[in-house]
């Protein structure tokens, strides 16, 4: 799974993979800092399994603190993205061919309004956060639209000559985006478009066609940024009745950042996600890192329910947007692997996960030799259709 960090530059998009995954990035204020993608591994927050069988976990990968476990999750953080992108106006192209992989997006606002369309700091307040809402789902509409719109008349004309599904071939052309042949199916059913003639469908139906198989795709959060400057909380307001419809978590990355450097270097006990965190040793700080780390205890925990929201936007893009849900390997009788580390893995998959498909997750072994499934906390043998549920452990038996 990998999630997209996306937006136009200096909203901090930089900052906030930084502080999800605590990699060394380029941070400066000024558009492009970021000209290559960064690759790095971030963590969803989830409560821990082990709380049930009254033990502590000792994960493989990730790791659990009070009981709540961290699960990694791949993160790329993009170039910038300005008007025009599709046109190739700014970094669009590259920015946008990175994007091919991540199965859902963030998108980093900001919301206090301190830098243009371009990128360009400004004055707090003197831009409208919405423009860059509205503007940059477009742009990745219209990149969808500019990969089907590649020689259509000619590929139309064949699929009604060749008698060839338009689903398939379709679904194969955007396969690079993730696209499958079922979404593409539903997507022209639910449009009420005629597969038996693609050259009467217009201009507007492929769009339609693009901006559906996007949300599908390539699902998005808004991450309202800056939410430390005063201003941002007025725009966080207004925008969220103007968009109901829309996933907007307030965030403050350099917030997220300051305090994760704090607790890396023992200043501080802080948990990603939570709405406080106490000093360790206060003769250790200055005067200044103390009044920065109170600024954001009283300015931004305290006065929004997901604290930095860092760690809440990940999570969001996860189990609101993919609905993928988590599944601990285990056994009735022993909870260990081999080196006797208890519980050591976890293992994020979509909804609708059957007890036949997380064996094939483990190994194809154990999906094409499969006998039967144990719902380790029930202690009841289930068969290979029964559909798991969020934080079950399971235990495959297959023929050897």
């Amino acid at each position: 799974m990998q999630i997209g960090i996306i937006g136009k530059p200096n909203t901090g998009k930089s900052t906030f993979f930084k502080a999800a995954t605590l990699m060394d990035v380029l941070i400066a204020n000024y558009p492009f800092a970021t000209i290559k993608p960064n690759h790095g591994v971030g963590f969803v927050k989830i409560d821990c399994v082990d709380t049930f069988f009254k033990t502590q976990c000792n994960p493989r990968e990730g790791f659990c603190v009070n009981h709540k476990r961290f699960v990694p999750v791949d993160i790329i953080d993009v170039a910038g993205l300005v008007p025009g992108a599709h046109e190739g106006k700014g970094l669009g192209n590259q920015f946008l061919d990175d994007l091919r992989q991540a199965d859902a997006l963030i998108h980093l606002v900001d919301f206090a309004g301190t830098t243009n369309e371009k990128g360009e700091s400004i004055e707090a307040g003197s831009y409208d956060p919405v423009n860059d809402i509205i503007f940059l789902a477009e742009e990745i509409d219209y990149w969808y639209l500019g990969i089907i719109n590649k020689g259509w008349e000619r590929f139309a004309r064949q699929i009604q000559q060749e008698h060839t599904d338009p689903a398939k071939a379709l679904g194969k052309q955007l396969s690079g985006l993730k696209v499958t042949e079922e979404m593409v199916e539903d997507v022209i059913r639910k449009l009420n478009l005629p597969k038996e003639k693609l050259t009467s469908w217009t201009e507007d139906d492929l769009m339609n066609i693009a901006k559906s198989l996007r949300k599908i795709t390539k699902p998005m959060i808004i991450a309202a940024n800056k939410m430390d400057i005063p201003i941002a909380n007025e725009n966080y307001k207004r925008i969220r009745a103007e968009y109901p419809e829309l996933i907007i978590v307030p965030c403050s990355a350099e917030s997220e950042l300051a305090l994760k450097e704090a607790a890396k270097h023992q200043l501080i006990k802080y948990i990603p996600g939570d709405k406080d965190f106490e000093f360790i040793d206060e003769s250790k700080l200055s005067e200044k890192q103390k009044a920065a780390l109170n600024f954001i205890k009283e300015n931004v925990l305290k006065q929004f329910v997901e604290g930095t929201g860092v760690q809440n936007c990940l999570n969001a893009a996860v189990f609101n947007l993919l609905k993928y849900i988590a599944i601990f390997p285990g056994g009735v009788s022993k909870l260990t692997d081999q080196y006797g580390r208890v519980l050591p893995d976890c293992f994020l998959m979509p909804l609708g996960t059957t007890a036949l498909d997380f064996a094939f997750k483990l190994h194809s072994d154990f999906g094409n030799n499969f006998i039967k499934a144990i719902d380790v906390k029930k202690k009841l043998p289930v068969g290979k259709d029964h559909v798991l549920n969020n934080g079950d452990v399971i235990e495959i038996h297959a023929a050897r």
